[in-house]
C-alpha cells in the first residue's frame, strides 16, 4: 500500500495528528520532523505518480493550491525563502514538500549555510529530536490554519 494514501486514510478517519486542512485537490499536513520549522506537505487527493497524469483543470488547481499553501507556510513560519519539492522517488504518490528556509538552517553542511535541504544529514533531519511535542504541533497547526484562512 502507498504511505501517502495511508496518511490520507488517517485524515479521513480523524487519526492523523499532523492534518491541518482539506483543500479541493489535496490535504495540508505538518511534517513529522521539524528541523526546518514549519516544514509542511500538500498531499494530492488522487493517487497519481506524475503531475501530467492529472487532467488539465485539476492540475492547474493543484498547482494553485500548492502555491497558496506555500504562501501560508511562509507567513506562518517567517520564511526568508521557500523550497518546493515534488520528488516521488520514495513515496510514488504526488505530494509537495514545502520547506520554509532561514539563513544558516543547514549550519555547516552547505555553502556557508546555504544550499538545498538535502545537504543536511538525513539522520539529523529525521531524528526523533526533530519531532514536535504535542503542544508544539498544535501551535504550528493553528498558525498555519490561520494563514490559510486569510488566503482562501
Amino acid at each position: 500500500m502507498c504511505f501517502v494514501c495511508d496518511r490520507i486514510n488517517m485524515i479521513k478517519d480523524g487519526t492523523n495528528p499532523y492534518f491541518v486542512k482539506e483543500l479541493e485537490t489535496g490535504y495540508v499536513v505538518i511534517g513529522d520532523n521539524q528541523h526546518f520549522k514549519g516544514y509542511s506537505l500538500f498531499l494530492c487527493k488522487e493517487h497519481i505518480t506524475e503531475l501530467f497524469q492529472l487532467d488539465c483543470s485539476t492540475k492547474m488547481k493543484f498547482l494553485e493550491e500548492m502555491s497558496v499553501v506555500a504562501e501560508a507556510v511562509s507567513k506562518a513560519f517567517n520564511a526568508e525563502k521557500m523550497n518546493y519539492e515534488l520528488l516521488g522517488n520514495g513515496d510514488t504518490h504526488c505530494h509537495w514538500h514545502l520547506f520554509p528556509r532561514k539563513s544558516g538552517d543547514i549550519e555547516n553542511y552547505g555553502n556557508n549555510g546555504k544550499g538545498p535541504v538535502w545537504w543536511y544529514p538525513m539522520e539529523k533531519m529525521y531524528s526523533d529530536e526533530n519531532r514536535p511535542s504535542d503542544t508544539e504541533l498544535e501551535e504550528m497547526k493553528a498558525k498555519l490554519s490561520e494563514e490559510l484562512e486569510k488566503l482562501l
